[in-house]
């Protein structure tokens, strides 16, 4: 097994993470400054000068802010799905043609030794979708940037052994906070954020012969604790008997540190 990872940066400032196999280093998404990105790669010690390919889930700025940069910098060809492309096109600056690749929603596509499998989620982008990552019997999941999680969405994040799971913001938090009517009701929408509750209640229907680790992310900055939201998703999970540190473990992540790199 060598299949890896790094939650680079994740939250409402700028999400990128990293993977990787003994024949593969993917970078999936770029929502920092080129400099931050490169920082939390020396981190792990890892160097973007080996990455061989960047996917994009969708074109929202703290997603692909770095992305044109990088690209450009270190000749990295960039996956995304067609509407992402026309989406985001003009927010990358030149990006020479031969770097540009498209990755179809529901679809699996090889990168050497990694299987990488896309699914769509329902967000206010153009065409949003994430991905699973699949060798050697070993799958890691990436699942952020929802309104909230589908039956098909569940599926295919079912099996993972770890799971990069989007837990936004306190409900409460949301609705007594700065935010304008207008935002608010944008997250708490059908094409917005997953809650810590809700993020507690979709891990229940998700994980279930396979031990899974759970890696929060997306959270906000304004409307979230690392704390409450670990809280909230294990007094959650207790309510259907599921008991945090049996078949599933919480882990953080930070919006300007990364995470330690870890086996899946």
């Amino acid at each position: 097994m060598s299949l890896q990872f790094s939650v680079l940066a994740s939250g409402s400032t700028g999400n990128a993470i990293y993977v990787e196999t003994k024949g593969q280093r993917l970078l999936i998404d770029a929502g920092l400054s080129g400099k931050k990105i490169e920082a939390a790669m020396t981190r792990i010690g890892r160097s973007l000068s080996d990455v061989d390919a960047m996917l994009i889930s969708h074109e929202h700025s703290d997603h692909i802010k770095g992305a044109g940069i990088l690209a450009r910098r270190y000749e990295l060809p960039i996956y995304a799905n067609e509407k992402t492309w026309r989406a985001m096109d003009g927010m990358l600056g030149k990006i020479a043609p031969a770097q540009k690749f498209h990755f179809k929603k529901d679809n699996l596509v090889t990168f050497g030794d990694l299987d990488v499998e896309s699914f769509g989620v329902s967000h206010d982008a153009a065409d949003p979708m994430f991905f699973s990552f699949m060798q050697n019997g070993r799958k890691l999941t990436i699942l952020t940037d929802t309104g909230y999680v589908s039956d098909r969405m569940a599926g295919m994040a079912r099996s993972s052994h770890t799971l990069i799971f989007e837990a936004n913001h306190d409900t409460e938090m949301l609705r007594i906070g700065r935010y304008p009517w207008s935002v608010k009701r944008r997250i708490l929408g059908d094409e917005g954020h997953v809650s810590n509750v809700d993020a507690g209640v979709a891990l229940n229907d998700i994980i279930r012969d396979v031990k899974t680790d759970v890696y929060l992310a997306h959270l906000s900055l304004d409307n979230n604790m690392k704390d409450l939201a670990r809280m909230t998703v294990e007094q959650t999970l207790q309510q259907y008997d599921r008991p945090v540190g049996d078949t599933i473990r919480l882990f953080d992540t930070d919006p300007y540190q990364p995470t330690p790199l870890k086996m899946v």
